[in-house]
C-alpha cells in the first residue's frame, strides 16, 4: 500500500457527497473503537459470536466485542513478524468451518521479509485466544523489495482460500514479475487448506486454470496485478471485487463475477488503470481484463493510494444493499459504486474520514472500517427518500397476504411498490399503491393472492429516487386481539402460540409499554387505562413471527 505510514488525517464523522442526489444514501462513520494501533484488516469468524478480529500490523490481533476491545490479545506473533514500513501482519481469515475445526489463517512478512503464510488454532477452552504453539507454515515467498506486499486472504464461496500478492516492490514492477507465471508475486492465489496434517499442509484445487501450463504455477489463479491491497467476495453472490493500488496515474477497482473460471489477466505492467504504462513485450489491451473504475492521482477528485472494501449485503440499512465501499487513503476521498442495471457502474463521490487502512464486514452484513491510527468506526446510513417508515407487517389470513404498512413525514412521496419473494433473496413487484404524501400519519393496506414467503416495500419518491423497506416475513399467526376497540381499559390476547413478547405504540410510532412473556396460548390481560385516548399498534413476538394489530382506546 503506498503511502502506507506516511500521511494522517484529521477525522470527519458525517460523510457529504460532493454531487448528493436524493437518490443517494446518506453515510456516516461512527466511532465504536479507538488504540488500535495500525490496524491494517478487520475479520469475523463466522461463528456466531458477534466479534470482530482487529489485525495490528505490529503483529497483535485485538478482538472488539459487545462495544469493547478484549484486555486480552486474541495472538500475539510480534516476535516473528518484519514491521517495517508496509511490511508486518496484513491480514486474517478464519476456516468456513471454524466453528468446528478452530483453525485460522494469517499473512505476514517474516523476519526476512518473505510472504509467509500461517495457520493457527484457537485455544480449545477459551475461544477469544489463540496457541501461538500451534502455528504451521503453509507457503513463503520471497520479495526482492520491502513494498508492494498485498496481504488480503479470503474464503470464497467454494471454501478455497484466494489472497493477492503484490508485484514484489520498487516502482514500475522492475522485473516484470506481475507477468512472469513461475512467480507467485503479482498474482491471485487460490489454496484447498483442508489438509491439516501433512506438509506442505496445501493442494492445489483440481479446477486451479494453470495446472496444465508448465510456465505457470499451478497455485496462481489470476495475473497482472500490482498490489492489491485490499479485496473482497460479496458474500450474497460470491462475486470478487479488486482494488488495486496503482503507479503513478490512476488507482482502480476490478470485478468479476462469481462462477468466472480463473486464467484471466488484470494487465499490470502493460497497463495502469485502463492506460498504458510500459507495453513492451505485451499484448493487445483486448487481451486484458479492464477495471470497471479508475480514478487520477489529484485529492479533489481522486488520490493516491485505493483501499478496497465491501458489497453491503446487511438488514440494518436495506436501501445500501449491492453498494460497493471503497476510499483513498491519501486524499481522505470515499465513494460508493452500484451496478446500474444495464451493464454500467454508478460511482458517487464522498468525505469520508482520512487514513481509511481497511474495512470489514460483521457476520450481519454491517460494514466497518479503520485506520492506522487506531480508531475503528461502523458505518450507518440515512434513508435518502423523505419519508419515515414507522410499521410494515405481513400476515396469511385464509390464503391471502395481508400487508400493513406505516408511514409519517411523508414529503415528495409518490408511490409504493409492493415486491414479494420465496427466498428474500430475488424479488418480483405484485402490485403499486399510491402514496398519500400528508406529512402526519399515514397507514396502508394492501391485499395479494397467493401467498409467498417474503416482502419489502420499493418506496419511491416524486423525483423517482427509491428506497427499500427491511424484509418481512409473512407471520401464519391468525387474529389475536379482541376486542380492537378499548372502552374499559382492558387489552385481551388471546395468543396462538408461546407469546415471548408484546410491544405498544402510539400512532406517532413511539413505544410506550414493552412486556415479555413465555406464554403458551392462555389469555392474557393488559391494563391500559392509563393510556390516552387515540390509535395504538399491538405487535406481538413468538420468537419467529411478529403479528401487529391496530386498537383504538376509548376514554
Amino acid at each position: 500500500m503506498k503511502y502506507f505510514l506516511q500521511i494522517s488525517f484529521f477525522i470527519i464523522i458525517l460523510s457529504c457527497s460532493k454531487q448528493l442526489s436524493a437518490q443517494e444514501p446518506i453515510i456516516s462513520f461512527q466511532s465504536v473503537a479507538t488504540g488500535l494501533s495500525t490496524a491494517v484488516d478487520i475479520a469475523n469468524a463466522g461463528d456466531a459470536s458477534n466479534r470482530l478480529f482487529i489485525v495490528q500490523q505490529s503483529g497483535i490481533i485485538r478482538i472488539w466485542q459487545n462495544g469493547a476491545i478484549l484486555p486480552t490479545a486474541f495472538l500475539n506473533i510480534s516476535s516473528v513478524v518484519l514491521n517495517n514500513g508496509e511490511q508486518g501482519l496484513l491480514s486474517l481469515a478464519f476456516h468456513p468451518d471454524y466453528k468446528n475445526n478452530r483453525y485460522f489463517f494469517v499473512y505476514y512478512n517474516n523476519l526476512a521479509g518473505a510472504i509467509t503464510l500461517a495457520r493457527y488454532r484457537t485455544d480449545i477452552n477459551n475461544p477469544s485466544i489463540a496457541d501461538p504453539a500451534s502455528a504451521v507454515v503453509l507457503l513463503t515467498i520471497t520479495k526482492p523489495f520491502t513494498n508492494h506486499n498485498g496481504g488480503k486472504l479470503n474464503f470464497g464461496k467454494d471454501g478455497k482460500l484466494y489472497f493477492g500478492t503484490g508485484d514484489g516492490g520498487s516502482g514500475g514492477d522492475p522485473n516484470n514479475l506481475s507477468q512472469n507465471g513461475n512467480s507467485l508475486l503479482g498474482k491471485m492465489i487460490r489454496l484447498n487448506v483442508d489438509n491439516f496434517t501433512t506438509p506442505p499442509y496445501y493442494t492445489i484445487p483440481a479446477d486451479n486454470p494453470y495446472t496444465a501450463d508448465p510456465n505457470v504455477r499451478d497455485e496462481i489463479w489470476a495475473i497482472g496485478l500490482r498490489n492489491p491491497w485490499r479485496w473482497s467476495f460479496d458474500k450474497q453472490t460470491g462475486d470478487m471485487w479488486i482494488a488495486d493500488v496503482g503507479q503513478g496515474l490512476w488507482e482502480e477497482i476490478n470485478y468479476r463475477v462469481a462462477g468466472t473460471t480463473g486464467g484471466i489477466n488484470y494487465g499490470w505492467r502493460c497497463y495502469e488503470g485502463n492506460h498504458a504504462f510500459n507495453t513492451t513485450g505485451c499484448l493487445p489491451q483486448a487481451s486484458y481484463v479492464p477495471a470497471i473504475f479508475e480514478y487520477p492521482h489529484n485529492n479533489a477528485t481522486g488520490g493516491f493510494s485505493v483501499t478496497g472494501g465491501y458489497i453491503y449485503r446487511g438488514t440494518e440499512f436495506p436501501f445500501l444493499n449491492g453498494y460497493y465501499f471503497f476510499a483513498d487513503y491519501v486524499s481522505g476521498n470515499g465513494w460508493t459504486l452500484k451496478s446500474n442495471g444495464a451493464g454500467g457502474w454508478n460511482a458517487t463521490q464522498k468525505a469520508w474520514p482520512g487514513g481509511i487502512s481497511t474495512f470489514g464486514e460483521a457476520e450481519n452484513g454491517a460494514l466497518y472500517a479503520a485506520t492506522l491510527s487506531g480508531t475503528l468506526y461502523k458505518i450507518n446510513a440515512l434513508n435518502p427518500v423523505p419519508l419515515r417508515l414507522i410499521l410494515f407487517t405481513a400476515k396469511d389470513i385464509n390464503g391471502t397476504a395481508q400487508l400493513h404498512w406505516v408511514t409519517e413525514d411523508e414529503n415528495i412521496a409518490k408511490q409504493f411498490e409492493v415486491q414479494q419473494s420465496p427466498d428474500g433473496i430475488n424479488f418480483t413487484q405484485i402490485g403499486t399503491v399510491a402514496a398519500i404524501n400528508t406529512p402526519v400519519t399515514n397507514s396502508y393496506n394492501f391485499n395479494y393472492t397467493p401467498v409467498s414467503v417474503y416482502y419489502r416495500l420499493k418506496m419511491v419518491d416524486l423525483l423517482n429516487n427509491f428506497t427499500y423497506s427491511p424484509i418481512v416475513k409473512i407471520s401464519r399467526i391468525t387474529k389475536q386481539v379482541y376486542p380492537n376497540i378499548i372502552s374499559n381499559g382492558v387489552l385481551n390476547i388471546y395468543p396462538t402460540g408461546n407469546l415471548k413478547a408484546v410491544n405498544i405504540f402510539d400512532a406517532l410510532g413511539r413505544k410506550v409499554l414493552s412486556v415479555q412473556y413465555n406464554n403458551a396460548g392462555a389469555l392474557i390481560q393488559i391494563n391500559v387505562s392509563t393510556f390516552a385516548k387515540g390509535i395504538y399498534w399491538v405487535k406481538m413476538d413468538d420468537g419467529n413471527n411478529l403479528v401487529t394489530e391496530k386498537i383504538m382506546i376509548l376514554k
